[in-house]
């Protein structure tokens, strides 16, 4: 068992003022407790939740708070690879017409290749292929 985190998760969970923070709250507690099983990030999923804290907040401090998160030793994070990279080139392209991001690619690729099934995230685009957690 495993679930993935994605950038608007984290965000949420520390961002009490966002929409979704109480929900990102409660799963990323009962996930950090490994209620569902090991938790999974990736490096590019740190490099775009530290370049939206920053753009967003503009806050050094907030921005480490979010570092320290994903960094926890609870998350393993995941360095995309060539295998990985080629992989989410092939989604991206594939899914060229949803209009997802690139790093929503590598965590599709990521998520496939280590039979991950679960995610906390707030981006719909992951709804139907993959289990996307919600209370």
């Amino acid at each position: 068992m495993a679930i993935f985190i994605d950038t608007r998760g984290f965000m949420a969970y520390r961002n009490t003022k966002d929409v979704n923070h109480t929900v990102a709250d409660n799963l990323i507690r009962r996930a950090l407790k490994r209620e569902f099983g090991t938790v999974f990030t990736s490096d590019y999923i740190y490099d775009e939740a530290l370049t939206l804290s920053v753009v967003r907040t503009g806050n050094k401090y907030v921005t480490k708070d979010i570092s320290d998160v994903i960094r926890s030793p609870r998350i393993k994070m995941i360095i995309i690879d060539e295998p990985i990279l080629a992989q989410a080139d092939e989604l991206f392209f594939k899914l060229f017409d949803k209009r997802i991001s690139f790093t929503d690619a590598t965590t599709m690729a990521v998520m496939q290749h280590n039979n991950i099934e679960k995610i906390i995230t707030f981006d719909s685009h992951f709804k139907g292929m993959f289990d996307v957690m919600t209370i």
